[in-house]
């Protein structure tokens, strides 16, 4: 029985203290039998035995303390010095035992890694974006990208909204998901709540070609979809010119969001034939409703939900609440 780690199947929505947000909605998701890849949890509490492992946890505490949020250097400073700490730490070696245990088991040659605070996505905080995910990670980089994950708690952005939210002296912890990567063909976002109108039967689906980091980090305006929940009817088709995506490489690696150049994500342009093309069919729009209508019904609440579509098959990556709506 791992301590420090727990696959999907073993954790539920009043999980989030120990799995963060994410982790609670993906153990969720795949106990309400919601198609997801699957994959493990690295919990808080395997966080907080690495910083006490490598006595981090006064360290770390002393340079918030003396962070003034109100200067940009001063809060890229304390980042810095925390990041570098944690990346220097080793991993406990019964925490590196369990995880690698659950790799060999998830028997996934590549996988995502992203980072889950515990105090995440509520509907009073949303730390979506705040944090990094590190994506088509291999059994070389396992470990690394999980510390990056650790050190992520304390990017510039989320050390300055822990002041802006008056966070700062509430004691904050950071679990890692560790999922099957999907290779994805094309992705997206969907809202079940229109989130600009607010009308509660309509829903808003997002989609573009290649992996999802391509919408989330504002590169690509992909097609819009309004569908009507009652009747179901597809209300609105907005295509865009999607004329680039980001897809894995043939090659293997460790990389971040951001593709970088070390990673095995790459922007590449898309045909002209294809870009102006509509990403998903009336079929695939109305059988994505079907599954985001599935997550709002299990959860109860409007849902913000990431999707990718890979082999003919939809999968949720991703499912947490609207926090916009009034």
């Amino acid at each position: 029985m791992s301590k420090y780690v727990k696959f999907f199947k073993d954790i539920g929505k009043n999980d989030a203290p120990e799995a963060g947000g994410k982790g609670a909605s993906l153990g969720e998701m795949t106990n309400a039998k919601i198609p997801v890849p699957p994959g493990f949890v690295i919990l808080s509490s395997g966080f907080e035995y690495f910083l006490a492992e490598n006595d981090l946890v006064q360290e770390i505490h002393a340079i918030i303390e003396k962070v003034n949020h109100k200067e940009i250097e001063s809060v890229e400073r304390a980042s810095e010095e925390i990041k570098e700490l944690v990346m220097r730490g080793k991993m406990p070696k019964s925490l590196e035992k369990e995880i690698r245990e659950c790799f060999t088991k998830l028997d996934a040659k590549f996988v995502a890694v992203r980072s889950s605070a515990t105090a995440e996505d509520g509907k009073e905080h949303a730390w979506a974006g705040q944090l990094d995910t590190f994506l088509n990670t291999t059994s070389k980089g396992l470990e690394k990208n999980i510390k990056r994950c650790f050190a992520s708690l304390f990017t510039p952005r989320a050390i300055f909204y822990r002041f802006e939210k008056g966070l700062h002296k509430t004691h904050i912890s950071v679990a890692v998901v560790v999922q099957k990567m999907v290779n994805s063909e094309k992705s997206g976002i969907a809202f079940s709540v229109h989130p600009v109108t607010e009308d509660k039967n309509q829903i808003i689906i997002e989609g573009s070609w290649g992996l999802g980091e391509a919408i989330v980090s504002g590169q690509v305006t992909p097609d819009s979809y309004v569908v009507e929940k009652t009747p179901r009817n597809i209300l609105d088709i907005n295509i865009s010119e999607k004329s680039r995506g980001i897809f894995k490489k043939a090659a293997g690696g460790s990389p971040s969001r951001k593709a970088s150049a070390e990673g095995a994500n790459e922007w590449k342009n898309i045909s002209a034939k294809k870009a102006s093309k509509q990403c998903l069919t009336g079929k695939e729009i109305l059988e994505l409703t079907e599954l985001i209508l599935g997550i709002e019904k299990h959860y109860g609440f409007p849902c913000d939900i990431e999707w990718a579509f890979e082999k003919k098959k939809f999968y949720i990556t991703q499912s947490r609440p609207i926090t916009t709506l009034k």
